[in-house]
């Protein structure tokens, strides 16, 4: 009797001190974003299980319950330690909220918010009572720029990255209303095959359903998305770092050419340290570089090339011979 109630006595257990670790302080959580959290990561109970052990333990320990309105919000009381799984040392604390930052767009939401606790308990062990000046520091002295004009992320509507994320993490098909850059808008059944930031833009590579070759959609001319819950096979040819490399993701306009031009040395020595290609070579000159390089023909090269004004000369393309 004992021996096959442990599973059972396990599972809630473990469900319950997640559910401890992600009850915040600062705000109140509601019974519906916990099962969605929990969900995330991989507890499968109904939400009226998880509204019964919430309530069981909001009586047990110091958890406040505002049942003032619907739905009702829990979180610790505020003379309260909250509850917090050991095991983040301040290194990994640090990792954690450097990669909050930087992949908070490129994870599905879900799986962000499946760590939720872990960024809190990261926050907490470098806060400035914990001893860990040096890594609280390190926050503020390494940032990531933008070799363009820096612009704002554009708008995007409400639930579509969380379906967008969610059906390309399953690999489910989505249907999408989208409005195209002519103000065209349709619905479209699609099968996600990635995402990509560009700056402060993000961009789904997908099929259109009866097509097998690859569209780019940008995430805020997407009306509203719905993951479909219906699966498809991803495709076995199509490979990500492989589009990538063919120029596709850099609004491709053409073939790969061989690229031949003349620059100054103040505006070209930067291309001494980071290549344009393999295949780069360099030609010094008294006042600067002649420099050719096999590259794939895009709208953003153009903008690149047209971006040194009188610094650059004598630009030659030649398609490479297929």
């Amino acid at each position: 009797m004992n021996r096959a109630k442990k599973p059972d006595t396990f599972e809630t257990l473990s469900l319950a001190l997640e559910m401890l670790r992600r009850i915040p302080r600062a705000r109140k959580v509601s019974t519906k974003e916990l099962h969605e959290q929990l969900q995330a990561a991989g507890f499968e109970r109904d939400e009226r299980s998880i509204q019964r052990l919430l309530k069981l333990l909001s009586e047990r320990f110091g958890i406040e319950r505002d049942e003032r309105s619907l739905p009702y919000g829990y979180r610790w009381g505020e003379r309260e330690q909250g509850f917090m799984m050991p095991g983040l040392n301040r290194q990994e604390s640090l990792l954690l909220l450097l990669a909050q930052q930087q992949l908070s767009h490129l994870l599905p939401p879900s799986v962000m918010r499946s760590m939720d606790g872990f960024f809190k308990q990261a926050r907490a062990n470098l806060a400035p009572h914990q001893n860990a000046k040096l890594e609280q520091e390190w926050l503020h002295k390494v940032r990531v720029v933008s070799e363009t004009q820096p612009l704002l992320p554009p708008r995007l509507q409400d639930g579509v990255l969380d379906a967008v994320s969610a059906a390309l993490y399953a690999n489910h098909w989505l249907e999408v209303d989208y409005t195209n850059q002519k103000d065209e808008r349709k619905t479209h059944r699609v099968m996600p095959l990635a995402l990509v930031q560009q700056g402060p833009r993000l961009y789904m590579v997908c099929r259109f359903e009866g097509y097998n070759n690859q569209r780019i959609l940008a995430l805020q001319r997407i009306n509203a998305a719905t993951d479909t819950g219906l699966p498809f096979e991803r495709p076995e040819d199509f490979d990500l770092a492989t589009y990538e490399g063919e120029g596709h993701l850099a609004v491709s306009n053409g073939p790969r050419i061989h690229l031949q031009f003349d620059i100054d040395k103040g505006a070209g020595f930067h291309l001494l340290e980071s290549p344009l290609a393999e295949d780069q070579n360099v030609q010094f000159g008294p006042e600067g570089y002649t420099i050719t390089a096999t590259v794939p023909q895009t709208l953003l090269l153009d903008r690149w090339l047209n971006s040194f004004g009188g610094q650059i000369r004598n630009i030659r393309k030649t398609a490479v011979a297929a």
